[in-house]
């Protein structure tokens, strides 16, 4: 089940990587390298997991102390977070905005491109939050199927799905990108005097409200199945 979801996400990226690189030579067009790009930013949450389970796993197992522990999962943590809204930000794509005069691309290709775009970030951002409540319960030593429909497990994944809807927000409006917090004036400066414009305070709350909206919806749709297979299998086994 849970293999299921894994490979469909990433099916779902190579085929979105697939139809923006063939688009080039299939219409003797330009390559749109920013979305290229914005496609490897969305896999990079992934990849920051996948480190902190290599890194963190021998780690335990030479027993390793748990301040050490801890405070690298914490920095690796971190870093995941900053990068989470990068998944997301593929919703943003949802446009034709790249098609230019002259093209003799079908427009019906663009549309299942961008659609794919979109969807690759919003499958990918889901299974980034599930995979961090799952090894989430892993790491307090509770692994049991039915902890993943707990009300705290239901918090944490609202409070992240929030944080990233919000900053899909200042991606797309405020021009920030995750690197950014490497200098921490300059952002907090930019996002207060953007948030100071006039009636930007309401768009952001808006999109942020919206759009954790939706991308709860999205979870509840392909996560929900997943957690109550889970937590049958589990009874049936007990």
């Amino acid at each position: 089940m849970l293999n299921s979801l894994i490979v469909g996400v990433v099916l779902l990226n190579v085929l979105a990587a697939a139809l923006v690189v063939a688009r080039a030579p299939v219409y003797r067009t330009r390559l749109y390298r920013p979305m290229l790009l914005n496609l490897v930013l969305s896999a990079a949450p992934l990849v920051v997991l996948g480190l902190a389970v290599v890194v963190l796993l021998p780690l335990l197992v030479v027993g390793t102390p748990r301040p050490v522990v801890w405070g690298i999962a914490g920095a690796l943590g971190l870093v995941w977070l900053l990068l989470l809204p990068n998944s997301g930000y593929l919703i943003t794509e949802l446009n034709l905005n790249h098609r230019r005069a002259g093209e003799r691309v079908p427009e019906w290709y663009d549309v299942l491109l961008v659609l794919s775009l979109a969807m690759a970030g919003v499958a990918t951002t889901v299974l980034n939050v599930f995979l961090v409540v799952l090894l989430g319960l892993l790491a307090t030593g509770d692994d049991s199927a039915a902890a993943l429909a707990q009300p705290w497990a239901r918090a944490v994944e609202t409070v992240l799905l929030v944080l990233v809807a919000f900053g899909i927000y200042l991606g797309r409006h405020v021009r920030l990108n995750s690197w950014d917090v490497r200098h921490p004036r300059h952002l907090v400066r930019k996002v207060v005097g953007h948030l100071r414009s006039r009636g930007a305070m309401g768009n952001a709350l808006g999109f942020t409200l919206v759009g954790a909206l939706f991308l709860g919806l999205m979870y509840l749709v392909m996560i929900g199945p997943v957690v109550t297979g889970l937590v049958e299998v589990e009874r049936l086994r007990g």
